[in-house]
């Protein structure tokens, strides 16, 4: 992590582990089953989930594999929230939550790159990880306990809207390559996800 990066992360304020926990809580309260919230919040763990699997892994080629699936899962996403969601928080007047938002996933993207440049196994590339994994958890926050919330609110025709749109913008990345082991595996995942029939909430 860079000196401008230390500096950055030690006046930002960071919420805490439960506050976070917290902040999932409620959104998932008010996300429909299988709605544009609710995937985004899947899409959330599974981010969660990867950070871990590239920090704990062994050896180069797992550690690289992991990092590889975590690039490929957090860039269709991102690519899904800024296509659709983002643009929604503008038009719902919300334009600053939206513009930042395009912010935080430029440098999210930048500084997950520039792993590609250093030795998997080293210190520098655990120390930029987990500056990238500390912006990624409070832009998740961000989203999960304030904005996103906001955009719950609008007129129910949206929701059903929103929910298509990010879910082909998903899909048009996640499909966009079927020799990708990753993208094949996400790809069923994902179809069977959104095959299952709908339910009460538990």
């Amino acid at each position: 992590m860079s000196l401008i990066e230390r500096l950055v992360a030690a006046v930002t304020p960071m919420e805490s582990k439960e506050q976070r926990l917290e902040g999932r809580k409620r959104a998932r309260a008010v996300a429909g089953r299988n709605d544009w919230l609710c995937q985004i919040l899947d899409h959330h763990e599974q981010i969660d989930d990867l950070f871990v699997a590239v920090r704990l892994a062994s050896d180069v080629a797992s550690r690289l594999e992991a990092l590889q699936e975590l690039s490929w899962v957090l860039t269709g996403h991102a690519n899904a929230e800024e296509s659709v969601i983002y643009p929604a928080l503008v038009y719902f007047g919300h334009k600053t939550h939206g513009m930042t938002g395009y912010t935080e996933h430029a440098d999210a993207k930048a500084n997950l790159g520039l792993l590609d440049y250093l030795d998997p196994m080293s210190i520098g590339f655990l120390d930029k990880l987990e500056y990238v994994r500390v912006a990624v958890a409070h832009h998740m926050y961000e989203e999960e306990s304030d904005w996103f919330l906001d955009l719950k609110r609008i007129p129910a025709p949206e929701q059903v809207r929103l929910t298509a749109r990010y879910m082909e913008e998903f899909h048009r990345y996640v499909d966009s390559s079927e020799d990708d082991p990753f993208r094949r595996q996400a790809s069923r995942l994902g179809a069977q996800k959104d095959e299952q029939p709908e339910g009460p909430r538990p």
